[in-house]
């Protein structure tokens, strides 16, 4: 590994709606126009929230068996998001949240909808979006375990998974359904999922969720979907452009919003490594793990051949590596991640697939093998360490052509990532 002070010394020696008039219920709705509307306003003002944070879930009266379920999986104390977010959300506003990757924002959300379905009533109350298959997963078996003493059915609707078999199951009509747009919006327009007495719409990743991507399924869903229906968005970023389209769908919502300076996660320590070219990285990698002792460890590459490449070389090197990204079949990735959380392979290689939303809690150590192409989805990556406010190390791997990059991640979050150190100066190591 190379020695340098900052960055500027690599640079000098190796020279960047539903506030939608008109808009009905199931199938009679208008056509949701994406335009900005000017008359929606959605300043409410910091002083709204502020009255309502709660230092307690006791202090939030949510039902008993909720409450039950909370402490169950082991919560104790809210995060800042839930502190902030749960009550309003119960209230039935319509909320933006942002905060950290591995604050609690999937906890947020799920405690507060199933706050306010209705235990006795067999219908399709809630449905949770989110943009990958993995994400839905772990959004489900978060909702399932809250709702441990609740009457409460969950469901999951995936691609992956058999249409056949979604539609027999939305047939029970459960309370909370979670799935991909895709099939979400196949099942609706089946008439498999009745979104008739549906209370609460909560998308996920809302920045992803509401790219050009997903747009045009998120706004055929919205034809479908009751008038007063409350809207929950939720993401760790939230760009400028964001705002003009949620303006379109829902009703003067709430923000709480975290400033761009403060989305770095506390508690990471970020450091690069100058490897000068690609054909260094593998020996890079090899030696970075011999001379730290890492338990679990994410390394995130751009591309699914570097994912490849780099990890059938770990193996063929004696390391127990997996490796996952979005060519594989669903229950391909299923397999990989349940043995990657079990302990079965120490070191889990992968493109940006994984980068959001996805807690493993075992992941102390994130590595850019490629510095992201994308500031934002810097912000996701470092943050599967380091989750719920415990220590992570982020390491990233700089080539002269990411000075410029690197660059724009410090300027956008307001901080300073330093060379590598010997280990005894990293405090995860203390």
């Amino acid at each position: 590994m190379n020695s340098m002070s900052g960055l500027d010394g690599m640079t000098e020696r190796m020279n960047e709606a539903h506030n939608v008039s008109g808009m009905g219920g199931v199938g009679g709705g208008n056509k949701v126009d994406l335009n900005v509307n000017p008359n929606v306003t959605t300043d409410r003002g910091q002083e709204f929230y502020d009255k309502h944070i709660c230092g307690s879930f006791e202090d939030m009266n949510l039902k008993d068996k909720l409450l039950r379920g909370i402490y169950g999986v082991g919560f104790e104390v809210p995060s800042a998001i839930q502190q902030k977010a749960i009550v309003p959300f119960t209230d039935n506003h319509d909320l933006i949240a942002q905060a950290q990757s591995g604050t609690g924002k999937t906890a947020t959300f799920s405690i507060g909808l199933l706050q306010n379905i209705d235990e006795n009533l067999d219908k399709t109350q809630a449905i949770i979006l989110t943009h990958t298959r993995e994400l839905a997963l772990q959004s489900f078996n978060v909702v399932t375990a809250l709702s441990k003493y609740m009457k409460i059915v969950v469901n999951l609707t995936i691609g992956g998974n058999s249409v056949r078999e979604n539609i027999e199951e939305l047939n029970n009509n459960p309370h909370v359904v979670i799935g991909t747009p895709g099939r979400i919006l196949d099942m609706i327009n089946k008439g498999a999922l009745s979104t008739k007495y549906l209370q609460t719409l909560v998308v996920d990743e809302a920045d992803e969720m509401l790219s050009k991507i997903f747009l045009s399924q998120i706004h055929e869903i919205f034809q479908y979907l009751p008038g007063n229906i409350q809207v929950g968005l939720f993401s760790a970023t939230m760009p400028t452009e964001f705002f003009a389209l949620t303006e379109k769908f829902m009703r003067n919502p709430i923000k709480i919003l975290v400033k761009t300076e403060q989305l770095t996660l506390e508690g990471i320590e970020q450091y690069y490594i100058n490897v000068e070219r690609n054909e260094f990285k593998f020996d890079v990698i090899c030696d970075l793990y011999a001379k730290f002792s890492l338990a679990q460890s994410i390394i995130y590459c751009n591309s699914k051949k570097v994912v490849d490449d780099l990890s059938h070389k770990l193996n063929d090197n004696g390391y127990a590596v997996a490796s996952i990204h979005g060519k594989m079949s669903q229950d391909e990735r299923n397999d990989i991640m349940k043995g990657f959380r079990n302990g079965e392979s120490r070191i889990l290689v992968s493109t940006d697939l994984l980068c959001r939303g996805i807690d493993i809690q075992q992941v102390s150590v994130v590595i850019n093998y490629d510095i992201p192409q994308n500031v934002e989805n810097y912000l996701h990556r470092i943050g599967r360490s380091g989750r719920f406010g415990r220590k992570g190390l982020s390491v990233n791997f700089m080539t002269y052509y990411d000075i410029k990059t690197l660059r724009e991640i410090e300027k956008y979050y307001s901080t300073q990532i330093q060379e590598l150190p010997d280990v005894n100066q990293i405090s995860l190591f203390q």
